[in-house]
């Protein structure tokens, strides 16, 4: 990591332990697929710890040829609740508006289902914060692969490049910033990927708050 990130033309954001924390809904709606299949239930820590790609992705190599019946049950016991459990991350909406306030265009590449992202940031109010709302589906692949990125991009009126943030909270999103050609810009600790080192970041930032002090000094100067 070098001393400084480039000014930034635009963010595009991660959702889940990045701005929201909607982990409930989503160890919820794991562990009634588990049980319903015959699989052993996850820990809060252990969801935290293994989901990262999408759905669509994972559920095949964990429920095998049932992974639709799986899916099915998963995104029912998610729907009923993930509104209610849905809560922002330290500093999150801070970092979003005063990075709208610096006047850079917003956008997400998530692997949450994209009509579930959408809805919670109606319920969050930060739908007008971003140009684009992209969620796992909404694309021909889902992250890492650089298809959902580039519909973000897109939606902001910008090339990749060293001056596009992808901020993120795991190694596999550091890993989406550099398949698109955009800066991989670390929110937290990576602490169930081994630390900040291990998960290879260009910049990294301790949380939302710092994250906010930040882009409101981009916004002064």
């Amino acid at each position: 990591m070098t001393a400084a990130p480039p000014r930034p033309v635009a963010i595009i954001w991660d959702w889940d332990n990045t701005l929201v924390d909607g982990w409930a809904a989503i160890l919820a709606g794991l562990n009634a697929a588990f049980s319903e299949h015959g699989l052993p239930c996850w820990t809060l820590e252990q969801v935290k710890a293994n989901v990262r790609r999408s759905l669509r992705e994972s559920f095949p190599e964990i429920f095998g040829a049932r992974w639709e019946a799986a899916r099915d049950t998963f995104y029912r016991e998610v729907r009923a609740q993930h509104l209610q459990v849905l809560a922002p991350m330290p500093g999150a909406e801070a970092a979003l508006r005063a990075a709208a306030a610096a006047g850079l265009p917003q956008a997400t590449n998530s692997n949450k289902q994209g009509p579930l992202l959408r809805a919670e940031a109606e319920q969050l109010g930060w739908a007008p914060l971003f140009t684009r709302l992209v969620g796992a589906g909404d694309a021909a692949a889902d992250k890492p692969d650089p298809a959902p990125m580039r519909l973000a991009l897109a939606a902001c009126g910008v090339a990749p490049s060293e001056a596009v943030w992808y901020v993120g909270d795991t190694a596999l999103d550091m890993v989406a910033a550099r398949n698109a050609g955009c800066t991989a810009v670390l929110l937290g600790d990576a602490a169930h990927d081994g630390g900040v080192a291990a998960a290879l970041p260009d910049f990294a930032f301790a949380d939302g708050h710092a994250l906010a002090r930040h882009l409101r000094g981009l916004a002064a100067s």
